[in-house]
């Protein structure tokens, strides 16, 4: 309650700002603000209106394409941070989600691209190199995988197979076999979903490892 009234005041004072002012950056912030609420439809409008008199703002860009994302827009999001990547080709927070939104729609070579960008502007981020060295492996058999034989055969590299990984807590080896997937078929859902759910659980268990 007290965070909502957190924001609530926030969101107050940033719409009189921009009620004195309609043709100033003050849009932004309170674009944000409306989607950090879970706003995300006036969120869109006053970016897509701000962004008519400001083209070049990328932040504003940034909130529009986070807020597509929230919407499930995969595409209008997809071309805000493409625009984004023309008018500013290094910045770091457009690479990363192009990176996750090409995972995510199962283009994991674009994706990989974005990771490469994103590690040579950011090289200490070892969470990102981490997921760029995943990718580009394609799905090779991890050196120390008790599964490497087993995987080393085209037979096992099936959805129903990685999913069974992934109930048993083989994460690397269930995102392995869902990458392989996805190479031969970009568009297959079982598999795109069955790479987020390994991905998620490692992260989950490396933050678990840190806590420890």
């Amino acid at each position: 309650m007290a965070e909502d009234a957190v924001a609530a005041s926030a969101i107050r004072r940033c719409e009189e700002r921009l009620a004195k002012d309609p043709t100033s950056l003050a849009f932004a912030p309170l674009a944000d603000l409306y989607r950090k609420a879970g706003r995300n439809r006036d969120a869109i409008a006053l970016c897509r209106d701000g962004l008519g008199r400001y083209p070049h703002y990328t932040t504003a860009r940034l909130i529009l394409a986070k807020a597509y994302l929230a919407e499930g827009n995969q595409e209008g999001a997809l071309a805000e941070l493409n625009q984004m990547v023309a008018q500013s080709p290094n910045d770091l927070q457009a690479h990363r989600l192009l990176a996750d939104l090409h995972r995510r729609r199962g283009d994991v070579d674009r994706a990989v691209r974005h990771l490469e960008r994103a590690v040579a502007l950011d090289p200490g981020d070892r969470e990102v190199v981490r997921l760029r060295d995943l990718l580009k492996g394609g799905g090779a058999p991890a050196e120390g995988s008790g599964l490497r034989k087993i995987l080393e055969d085209d037979t096992f590299v099936t959805v129903s197979f990685g999913a069974i990984c992934l109930e048993q807590g083989l994460l690397d080896e269930a995102a392995a076999i869902f990458l392989r997937v996805l190479k031969r078929d970009p568009g297959n859902q079982g598999a795109r979903a069955g790479l987020e759910d390994a991905l998620g659980g490692r992260g989950r268990k490396r933050a678990t490892a840190v806590k420890e």
